[in-house]
């Protein structure tokens, strides 16, 4: 509208200009012109500016109303948003109870199916277990009450059953409940224990007297019963193992270590043999030769040391025949004569020792070598059969505890024997110092008469 107004303005301003000659125009008329087209045109604004603000307003309404929707349809897919997520939350719901529903009716066919098992092998006709569940239900409730109350109470009932040689015997069998029976026919009687496959056979240790006694009616005070919480598989009775089969089932390793043990048994026997001949009289002997060097008789005291036996007696002897020498001298001679006795009173010291250290680690290399076995046969037969396992384990057992019972004892005795040798060494030390201080209270030897020197004393072989 704009564009055509101005169109129009244009065209009138150049018809004016092309109609009047510029030398004869009236500038008044030609003033008077423009300012009619100017409020012309000022009308024509103001009708197209009333027109675009009424255009403006309808445009703003419709938008408002436009936005009104819009936010009403909002409101409406927010609602309609939160219905269908409610309605899935029940529809889950309704999923898992229809899952649970159908898993407890699983587990009622299953508990059926079972207890008709169970209670077929008790005589219960299973005639009402395929019924409805409620039916079913009722059924395993009573069929079940009937079953305890007949199976919990003790009862006699004719049967058969393996005499402990192995032949077939029939008789009286009176079942306490489903955890022990007796028997008495055929000429066997006792108690009675599981043979496999709901079969009995009577226990060697039972009691022949009770159980014919209870099978007639009568009340014995004791009766040895055997517990079993089954009859499918056969009681075995344990066979008591000697010792060999205990070490045998160590392996070699475990009689490596018996050998070893009765070598340091042997070893120690003659060590305290040994300390106990060298050790022998030395109280004795010492309170005896005292008084005869106080007195100046060392004859007399070097016959008592020759008569007696024991390393001290062999020590005070050398000493003795050596007493006038100068102290030096018998300070060399009594140390050699010390050191010539050690050897004797060390013998299998130190072998017994090794011994008691020996044995623990032989025992944890049997361990390693039965826990290796037993890792190869679960590697290659699985776990199905303990049997198969008990070999392996058994050698890593025998062998720790073969290996301990070796270590242990040899180490206590090793210990006491040492220091029963120490307390031995010790007392020919003192043995010889009181009898070259008695001399050389005398003046039977030379030097210093109190002590004798450290060299003497550091002199032992310990």
């Amino acid at each position: 509208m704009t564009a055509r107004c101005l169109a129009m303005v244009l065209t009138l301003i150049a018809l004016g200009m092309a109609a009047v000659p510029p030398a004869a125009a009236d500038e008044n008329d030609l003033v008077q012109a423009y300012k009619k087209e100017f409020a012309f045109l000022e009308s024509e604004k103001a009708s197209l500016a009333q027109r675009l603000a009424e255009h403006d307003a309808q445009a703003q309404a419709k938008l408002d109303e436009a936005r009104a929707d819009v936010g009403k349809e909002q409101n409406r897919v927010r609602a309609l948003s939160a219905r269908a997520d409610k309605l899935a939350e029940q529809l889950q719901d309704f999923d898992r109870q229809i899952e649970s529903v159908l898993d407890a009716a699983d587990s009622l066919d299953a508990t059926v199916s079972q207890a008709a098992t169970t209670l077929a092998s008790h005589g219960e006709t299973p005639a009402d277990a395929t019924g409805e569940g409620g039916a079913r239900v009722r059924w395993i409730y009573d069929a079940g009450l009937s079953v305890l109350r007949r199976v919990n109470s003790v009862r006699t009932e004719d049967g058969e059953f393996f005499r402990v040689d192995g032949s077939k015997g029939r008789g009286t069998i009176v079942r306490v409940g489903q955890i022990a029976a007796v028997a008495a026919g055929d000429g066997a009687a006792g108690t009675l224990a599981p043979a496999g496959d709901k079969r009995f056979k009577i226990w060697p240790d039972g009691d022949e007297g009770a159980a014919r006694a209870l099978a007639t009616g009568g009340r014995p005070d004791v009766l040895p019963l055997f517990l079993f919480d089954s009859l499918d598989k056969s009681a075995e009775q344990a066979a008591e193992q000697t010792v060999l089969e205990h070490v045998a089932s160590g392996g070699v390793i475990a009689w490596i270590i018996v050998a070893i043990g009765l070598a340091a048994l042997i070893m120690i026997v003659l060590r305290a043999n040994f300390l106990q001949r060298s050790g022998m009289n030395t109280e004795q002997l010492v309170s005896r030769v005292n008084p005869l060097m106080d007195a100046g008789k060392k004859d007399e005291a070097l016959s008592l040391c020759h008569a007696s036996k024991g390393a001290t007696a062999r020590v005070l002897q050398a000493t003795l025949r050596n007493i006038d020498r100068d102290r030096d001298h018998l300070e060399d001679i009594i140390s050699e004569s010390i050191m010539h006795e050690t050897p004797f009173l060390d013998r299998f010291g130190t072998t017994i020792m090794v011994c008691a250290a020996v044995a623990p680690l032989l025992g944890l290399l049997g361990t390693v070598t039965g826990m290796i076995s037993t890792f190869e046969v679960i590697t290659e037969f699985g776990t199905g059969d303990p049997k198969m396992l008990s070999g392996g384990i058994s050698e890593a057992l025998v062998t720790t505890e073969l290996g301990l019972m070796v270590a242990i004892p040899a180490l206590l005795c090793g210990n006491l024997l040492a220091g029963w040798a120490e307390k031995i060494k010790a007392g020919m030390e003192s043995a010889a110092l009181g009898v070259t201080n008695r001399s050389a209270r005398r003046g039977g030897a030379k030097g210093n008469a109190d002590v004798l020197p450290d060299r003497l004393t550091n002199s032992r072989c310990t």
